[in-house]
């Protein structure tokens, strides 16, 4: 009887954990997905009822001080692990350029983006396009710019040009059996804010809408990328119908998640109420809508606090449902900024004793325990 106990204790525990088939329902909307994007999204619903996987932009690529070392991380260097989800941007692939504007390489990024996969981590793509209105960059806000890519638009068929590129890349991203790799893709990302040229400020919710659903379905149907989980992404927002007023549909969504930063001007706790709140306000909607959440962007510039990865943002993330948290890159220091720009923490750093704290929580997941979980096969 014991060890029929013990039997049925496992088998109890692992559907509490893994969930039976009826309890998780979640479908990708693309209903053509690889069976490694199926198995990723239903296996992220899973993990995220007890942990959230951390992220590190260009984690692989170069860090503070160096660039391009083969298996340096900064965050290897602390806590002898990687990332369990790496994020990469894709700006500048529209112009045939060979690096990204960050300076990464393509070809180096394809690589770091296999290596990734192939030791179980998830991987994020976001896309910094220039504006192809003006031929500015991101940043230029001129009006209409967005309302030009929309079909019967001035510059619809360059941009679709450009969708060509960047599916030509996304496509190109094979693991060892020449399968597809699973990208979790947030296009038009911080999408509430009014510094891109998609943002509010520079176009109307309705152009947003039309804007995105044409990427998402030329990618899917013509383009036959049936690797992509479309991650919906916000900046700050105050309510539920802010968050909303550019969603563009269920059909064309399947990650609903929001960017923000902690600045030195900021005290502590209005950091982590304002984070709470936003995500109180995103796991309803996530729930409601049965989406996974994420928070897709965070970090606080040169991490100044000695405990921030423990007393600010665990306190923040605790008690939510979240696929993953991502912190922004390590660029060290840039010359047109005057300033050290860094969101991980590196050998030597201020907050170094703590983020070893904050590997060892239980809830946060890095690459060495998420490869175990073998999220790219089906349970």
């Amino acid at each position: 009887m014991k060890l029929n106990r013990i039997i049925l204790t496992s088998i109890f525990s692992s559907l509490l954990f893994f969930g039976s088939g009826a309890s998780y329902a979640q479908s990708l909307s693309d209903k053509l997905a690889t069976k490694e994007t199926v198995a990723l999204y239903k296996n992220l619903h899973k993990l995220s009822k007890r942990y959230t996987l951390f992220g590190h932009q260009d984690d692989l690529a170069y860090g503070v001080n160096w660039k391009y070392v083969a298996g340096k991380s900064d965050i290897k260097d602390i806590v002898n692990d990687y990332p369990a989800i790496y994020g990469w941007d894709m700006a500048r692939i529209e112009h045939d350029s060979l690096k990204n504007i960050d300076g990464v390489p393509f070809s180096n990024m394809k690589k770091y983006i296999q290596g990734g996969y192939k030791k179980g981590a998830a991987i994020t793509l976001s896309w910094h396009f220039d504006n192809p209105l003006t031929g500015g960059s991101s940043w230029d806000t001129t009006k209409n710019s967005l309302a030009s890519i929309l079909p019967g638009g001035s510059k619809h068929q360059v941009y679709v040009s450009w969708l060509d590129k960047s599916a030509k890349f996304m496509g190109s991203l094979k693991g060892s059996k020449n399968e597809a790799i699973p990208i979790l893709f947030r296009p038009f990302h911080e999408l509430t804010g009014n510094w891109f040229w998609w943002g509010k400020n520079a176009s109307s919710p309705a152009e947003l809408k039309k804007a995105w659903r044409f990427t998402v379905d030329y990618l899917r149907n013509k383009k036959k990328l049936h690797n992509l989980i479309i991650v919906y992404n916000t900046n700050g927002f105050a309510n539920e119908k802010e968050f909303l007023e550019r969603y563009p549909g269920d059909d064309v969504v399947d990650v609903v998640s929001f960017d923000l930063y902690q600045f030195e001007n900021q005290d502590k706790k209005a950091f982590v109420d304002t984070v709470r709140y936003e995500l109180n306000i995103l796991s309803k909607i996530a729930k409601q809508k049965n989406k996974l959440a994420a928070f897709a962007e965070t970090g606080y510039e040169a991490v100044p606090d000695a405990t921030w990865w423990t007393e600010t943002l665990l306190p923040a993330l605790n008690g939510f449902e979240l696929s993953y948290v991502l912190v922004w890159r390590n660029a060290g220091y840039v010359p047109s900024m005057k300033k050290m720009h860094y969101y991980a923490p590196f050998k030597g750093q201020v907050s170094e004793s703590d983020f070893k704290k904050f590997y060892q929580t239980d809830r946060i997941l890095f690459e060495k325990r998420l490869g175990l979980k073998k999220i790219y096969q089906s349970h």
